[in-house]
């Protein structure tokens, strides 16, 4: 009987560590830090954007969106600061800007690479930002004769 028991026994911890590890694998989680440079962008609005969002070139995922923050010394600009795949270059010059997926998808950053030979390290900052386009704004000012 003791046998039988060690062997269910052995059986459940193997199969709930494959659990755990699919659980990992599939929901792209990362137990460490994983491998990735983090930069940053001020914008004057982040409307609907959330961390986890994709980070984007060309259409490409490149990264993501770590945290964002209002930024501490204007107190009228957002931080967003981005965790960019390490292998992926991007260089100093790049324009970030909040795009929708779709008419009323998820928000996310598209990157638009410059021509400068100088590239982006840990901690660098990118200086180009276009900020979200706020729908209900626009939508609001059409409908009063703002426009």
């Amino acid at each position: 009987m003791a046998k039988l028991e060690m062997i269910v026994g052995t059986f459940m911890i193997i199969g709930i560590l494959c659990l755990g590890y699919l659980s990992i694998k599939l929901g792209k989680m990362e137990l460490v830090g994983g491998d990735y440079y983090t930069v940053s962008a001020k914008f004057d609005s982040v409307s609907g954007l959330k961390s986890g969002a994709r980070v984007e070139i060309a259409g490409v995922e490149i990264g993501k969106v770590d945290r964002i923050v209002l930024d501490s010394k204007g107190w009228d600009q957002a931080l967003a600061y981005l965790k960019i795949k390490s292998g992926i270059k991007v260089s100093d010059d790049v324009i970030a800007s909040v795009h929708t997926s779709g008419i009323i998808g998820d928000k996310f950053i598209m990157l638009k690479p410059g021509g400068s030979e100088r590239f982006l390290k840990n901690n660098d900052v990118i200086r180009e930002t276009e900020s979200a386009i706020d729908i209900e704004d626009l939508i609001s000012k059409f409908i009063h004769g703002k426009v």
